[in-house]
């Protein structure tokens, strides 16, 4: 990223990595839209920096509000350098446990939310040949674990989506990063987070104790909000910003632990894996 005042446009501004992001960036100098369902939590912020900080209320569900948002904000500040799709949520429920209207609900925030941000602002980006997406996905974008089967779900979509948009805009001069945090001091796993009020007695051990285990973590986790936000600025000046982005430590450990199970996994099978292909034909 070369110009020297971007405009970022933050979806869930209001609070956690979002509403440090946006301190971060204003502290910059930079602009910043701060767009989140409730503004009244950013009221502070836009005070601070007057015209450099636009407070804009957006429920990313709302296709019409996206519109209205992203117009607002090409109006005011002319471009969108930097896209952040940051809103999005937790669910605790084992698979059997869920109600599919709040499954439905969370793919259409986590998901179908930053689909429609991203192909708002898309257009403006490639007639000006450059930009960056940045994607909030999650360690658990990487790696699944009992409770949070669905918001996994919709965490490996956003991983899916943006490296295949990745392939498809760098020609374009515009840059795609996958952000997968840990553990972050948020409000992820307490008043944002969703339960299922099913609870299914055979899953005690395994969903069950997750779900207590994310409970008790609230407010003691690892991550620091501020510094990840430092990180992502880095990632996103970066020359050549990287596709993926793992922020804190257990993330670093975890994911590595995931390849080396995957790779553990497939050279076990190699020779299985192999024998489903016609065979070569006999040579003469």
């Amino acid at each position: 990223m070369t110009i020297q005042t971007p405009v970022w446009f933050i979806t869930g501004a209001s609070s956690g990595l979002g509403r440090a992001l946006a301190e971060a960036v204003l502290a910059r100098g930079w602009r910043a839209v701060l767009a989140a369902r409730r503004t009244e939590a950013l009221a502070d912020l836009a005070a601070a920096h007057g015209g450099r900080a636009l407070a804009i209320e957006l429920d990313v569900t709302d296709a019409g509000g996206i519109d209205r948002a992203v117009a607002t904000a090409e109006a005011r500040f002319g471009r969108v350098d930097v896209a952040v799709n940051n809103a999005g949520y937790g669910y605790l429920a084992a698979i059997e446990e869920d109600e599919d209207a709040q499954i439905r609900a969370q793919f259409e925030t986590n998901v179908f939310g930053l689909v429609g941000v991203t192909k708002r602002i898309l257009p403006g980006m490639r007639m000006r040949r450059s930009g960056h997406i940045v994607n909030i996905s999650s360690l658990g974008g990487l790696v699944a674990f009992a409770a949070t089967g669905y918001y996994h779900a919709t965490k490996f979509a956003v991983e899916a989506l943006s490296e295949s948009l990745a392939q498809e805009v760098a020609p374009l001069g515009i840059k795609v990063t996958i952000v997968e945090p840990g553990a972050f001091r948020t409000d992820w796993a307490g008043r944002s987070m969703v339960e299922a009020p099913t609870v299914i007695a055979d899953y005690a051990e395994t969903a069950g104790r997750r779900r207590e285990q994310t409970r008790a973590i609230s407010g003691r986790q690892p991550g620091d909000p501020a510094r990840a936000a430092l990180a992502i600025i880095k990632a996103v000046e970066a020359p050549e910003p990287p596709l993926r982005l793992l922020l804190g430590a257990p993330a670093l450990r975890i994911a590595r632990e995931r390849l080396e199970a995957q790779r553990h996994n497939f050279e076990s099978w190699a020779e299985t894996t192999l024998s489903a292909d016609f065979p070569e034909p006999a040579k003469a």
